[in-house]
This record gives structure tokens, sequence and C-alpha cells, in this order.
């Protein structure tokens, strides 16, 4: 086999695997739920503060020298925090807040900028809180792939922060 023909066959075979890529999902969602002992204004009232929302958040839990530089109001709209530790930067602002729901807009620069959404309600005698993100991968085949992976990489942080909520909240 000649140089020529390994290059134009990796090269078909680089393309063939960004096509197979692009054919993934673009959207990304991952979700937890619990039942806690705590009241959905409770919940609501700690997640739409940004000293609240550093009661519960899982991040801090597994990086203590998370570094978190609070900006903006200390609650509401427009509230929010930089944050730099082991597992990235960046920023994350209070986006909208409803009765039952605080959305979360997050930015982390080149990774991308995913919509986070806490969200109570009542269950009989205890509260359904939801912990929501959703990411748009774009066209980059790699972070396509990545998405394959999301689940399972965040789904246990959000796990661990539905624990720290009913421990906070109550």
């Amino acid at each position: 086999m000649t140089l020529t023909t390994l290059l134009a066959a990796a090269a078909l075979t680089l393309a063939l695997a960004a096509g197979v890529a692009l054919l993934l999902p673009r959207h990304v969602t991952v979700e937890r739920s619990a039942l806690i002992d705590a009241a959905p204004d409770a919940v609501i009232a700690l997640a739409s503060s940004t000293d609240g929302f550093q009661r519960f958040n899982p991040y801090l839990t597994s990086d203590p020298n998370l570094r978190i530089d609070p900006f903006g109001p200390s609650s509401g709209i427009g509230a929010g925090f930089r944050f730099e530790g082991r597992e990235g930067r960046g920023t994350q602002t209070i986006a909208r807040i409803t009765e039952s729901t605080v959305t979360y807009a997050i930015d982390l620069g080149a990774m991308g900028q995913p919509t986070q959404h806490i969200s109570a309600t009542p269950e009989g005698d205890q509260t359904r809180v939801t912990w929501r993100v959703t990411s748009d991968l774009g066209m980059n085949p790699v972070f396509r792939v990545f998405g394959l992976f999301m689940d399972r990489m965040l789904g246990g942080t959000y796990e661990t922060g539905l624990a720290n909520i009913a421990r906070a909240a109550t």
C-alpha cells in the first residue's frame, strides 16, 4: 500500500466517523428526581438564591475547593455566580422563576451553554423535586459522541444535589 492510499483511507475513515457522529442526537437531557419532606416553596426559595444554591450545590460536595464568586442580586432573576474547580469553570445565572421552577442559564465557554431547571411540585404530603439539564451539542461531532455519556456523567451529581436539597430545605 502506498502512502497516498493509506492517507486517503485514513481521511475516508475519519470523514465517515464524523458523519456517523453527526447522526447522533443534537439535544441531550439529563434528569433526576426525588421525593423530599419539604414544602415546594421552601425548595424554590433555596434554588432562587445564590446563597441558597450553595447550600445544596453538588459540585461543592465533590470539590470543597470549588471557587464561587457571586454576582448580580443575591436572589431572583440575574442572580448568579462564577465557578472554577477541578470539574471546570463557567457561570450560572438565574434566567427565569415560576411558582414551581427555577431556570438557570449556564455558560461553560467552549463547552456549551446548557440550561438547567430545578422544579418542585407537591406530591401527596411530600414534594417531587426534579433536577434537569438540557444541552444543544450543535454540529460538533465530538460533542455529539460526548452526549452519549452525559447521563452517566451527570446523573450521580444531580442525585447528590437532590439529597443535599432534602437536607437543606428541611
